[in-house]
């Protein structure tokens, strides 16, 4: 089936799943009017393995088929989660019920129409419809840079010197309006119904501690977000999930170029020797930046901006943080003047990525994240080169096709588990059915070793005898 096949399939309520020994993903229909939850069924030309097209069914048979294979992907050695913008839209949806203030264009007031029209060019060929917010602020940087050094040779009050300060300012504006948008969305949830905004923090912890649960004997998750929003931050406090990053300080944090591998320990009492890794830990990345760091005096520092602010400047008026501005905010790509600075922190954030997926035993779960970003693209192409990497997609929907593309592309398929549709990538339905429990239950494992024992496998349900079942294969969930 092409990409515009599974493109409409999805625009119609349908599902994309692919876990275990599926060889394909399987497109699972559901007809217009029914509930989010089913009942689904299959084409007539399925290759399912485990249903068969005439049948309907609806959670009692997608559960047990996802739920103990994302589980035992959480447990791998190595556990990567990539947050894109669909976990914001998620939440702020669940809190206030309309969607989130997107990555809109914007008009510039200085060659507004060459900045729109380059941004348009390079964001086809990306794979993009059109160009964004972000496409226009790079074609800016790299406009104003041009026009810089034209600007060099000539004298003060020439053309050239004006076009500069028009493109500066007009580069200004435009990230101070995108700053507030993204506040504005931060404001939205802080500022909605306590009841409502209980929830859907809720949800955001559930799914958060899902992955974050691991044992002392496995590795830290790594976080990692394209998102310049602090939607995570504000889930992890209210988890108490303690995230460590780049940053160190408390009144200023600064952004450290050396990545030493600090971790929180305690001592089990009565016993000698290692210490152990204490619960609720986990590393945190920000790739393309916040909306709270700045570029001042040669470093990069995080400030203190509350959870919804309404603005920026006020926090950016304190003693020996005179000369920043909008265009010092560290959001990628950011309008510092100079190449070097450009890269300085975001090649040490996509380093740290590229360092902790690209190893044996790993896996990576990308939730929202519709692959519109090729140097992360990359990373996980290179990623699957190791034939005991795991690729995890669950996504609401697909509107440009990229994820599928991007599928096809990949070339391996045995190892990329898909979940894609408004069902399947669904945050509520996520939590309440089909991700991992959200803490570490050693009570699950011993009564699933404690059945195994007994029986060999898990009793069927409409068993009245203790005889043992047969076993086919299965193991308890």
């Amino acid at each position: 089936m092409t990409v515009e096949a599974l493109k409409a399939h999805l625009e119609r309520g349908g599902q994309i799943l692919k876990t275990r020994d599926d060889h394909e993903p399987v497109l699972l229909d559901r007809k217009t009017g029914t509930p989010d939850s089913g009942p689904f069924t299959l084409p007539a030309d399925s290759k399912c393995t485990w249903a068969k097209p005439e049948e309907t069914f609806g959670l009692e048979k997608l559960r047990p088929r996802i739920e103990p294979w994302l589980t035992a992907l959480v447990q791998s050695e190595h556990l990567s989660l990539l947050i894109g913008s669909g976990l914001t839209h998620a939440v702020h949806r669940l809190a206030t019920g309309e969607s989130l203030p997107g990555m809109d264009t914007v008009t510039f007031e200085s060659l507004n129409a060459e900045i729109t029209q380059e941004a348009k060019r390079t964001a086809t060929a990306a794979g993009r419809e059109d160009g964004n917010f972000e496409d226009q602020v790079r074609v800016a940087n790299e406009l104003l840079r041009g026009i810089e050094i034209l600007a060099a040779s000539k004298p003060d009050g020439s053309r050239e010197h004006a076009q500069v300060e028009a493109v500066r300012h007009g580069l200004k504006a435009a990230l101070q309006t995108f700053a507030k948008s993204i506040l504005q969305g931060e404001r939205n949830i802080a500022t909605a119904s306590a009841e409502v905004r209980e929830e859907a923090f809720n949800y955001l912890v559930s799914f958060l501690m899902s992955f974050a649960s691991r044992t002392g004997t496995r590795e830290r998750l790594q976080c990692f977000t394209t998102n310049y929003d602090r939607f995570v931050e504000a889930g992890s406090d209210v988890a108490g999930l303690r995230l460590i990053d780049r940053f160190v300080g408390a009144m200023a944090p600064v952004f450290r170029a050396s990545r030493v591998d600090v971790d929180l320990h305690y001592s089990p009492p009565g016993i000698r020797g290692e210490p152990r890794y204490l619960e609720g830990v986990a590393r945190f990345t920000k790739l393309h930046g916040s909306v709270d760091w700045i570029d001042g005096d040669g470093s990069i520092r995080r400030i203190g901006l509350p959870f919804g602010a309404e603005d920026t400047k006020p926090y950016l008026e304190a003693p020996g943080l005179e000369r920043i501005d909008a265009t010092r905010l560290m959001i990628y790509p950011n309008a510092a003047k100079d190449r070097e600075t450009t890269a300085y922190p975001y090649v040490e954030l996509f380093r740290d990525f590229a360092v902790s997926v690209c190893r044996p035993n790993s896996t990576v779960i990308c939730y929202g994240y519709s692959f519109g970003d090729e140097h992360i693209n990359r990373v996980i192409e290179d990623m699957l080169t190791i034939p005991s990497a795991h690729l995890v997609i669950i996504a609401y929907g697909d509107p440009l096709g990229r994820i599928m593309r991007t599928y096809e592309r990949l070339g391996r398929q045995a190892q990329v588990t898909l979940l894609i549709g408004d069902h399947l990538g669904e945050l509520q339905t996520l939590v309440d059915h089909y991700l991992p429990k959200p803490a570490i239950d050693r009570t699950t494992f011993r009564m699933a070793e404690f059945l195994k024992a007994r029986w060999g496998t898990q009793p069927r349900a409409d068993s009245d005898t203790e005889s043992p079942p047969a076993n086919e294969g299965g193991s308890p969930s």
